[in-house]
């Protein structure tokens, strides 16, 4: 379904969540745009260490398999040697990888995810995205179907495409 909306109208740049506010110079856009790219890298790491969670963990249910059939194999004595030494083992001192996430999420993460929200409420009335809304501005063909400022009402909030 079509919008009604002529795409070269008064309607045609960022809706209001992604206005620069009044009174915020480009220079601070450009530093929150830097401050949310950061955040977004840490979203990246914050992934991988769930990915280095879930694959220890299946490492180690695997490892228990191996000792198994070592045993079942007739080598009980390397099978012990294993699962007295490895199997179920701290990843790093004191703590299996789920402390790990637990620690990174309450402590670093959550942090970093409050510091970037306050600076966002002091400096940009707490609004996201706003270099990313600018470049959208920038880059795109204004009154090119497929370029348009925001998503038609029907439409809900957009689909697949650039970030």
């Amino acid at each position: 379904m079509s919008s009604t909306r002529d795409p070269s109208g008064p309607d045609d740049g960022p809706d209001a969540a992604h206005q620069i506010p009044d009174g915020v110079d480009q220079a601070t856009v450009e530093a929150l745009g830097k401050l949310s790219e950061a955040l977004e890298l840490t979203e990246d790491a914050r992934g991988s260490l769930y990915n280095f969670h879930r694959k220890t963990g299946a490492a180690d249910l695997a490892l228990g398999e191996a000792v198994e059939m070592l045993r079942a194999a007739g080598h009980a004595g390397i099978a012990a040697r294993i699962e007295r030494e490895l199997v179920g083992r701290n990843v790093i001192e004191h703590r299996w990888t789920f402390q790990i996430v637990e620690d990174y999420d309450d402590g670093y993460y959550a942090e970093f995810r409050s510091q970037e929200s306050k600076a966002r409420q002091e400096l940009a009335e707490g609004k996201r995205h706003l270099f990313e809304a600018r470049m959208k501005e920038d880059r795109r063909t204004h009154g090119q179907r497929h370029h348009e400022a925001r998503p038609s009402p029907d439409s809900g909030r957009g689909g697949p495409g650039p970030s």
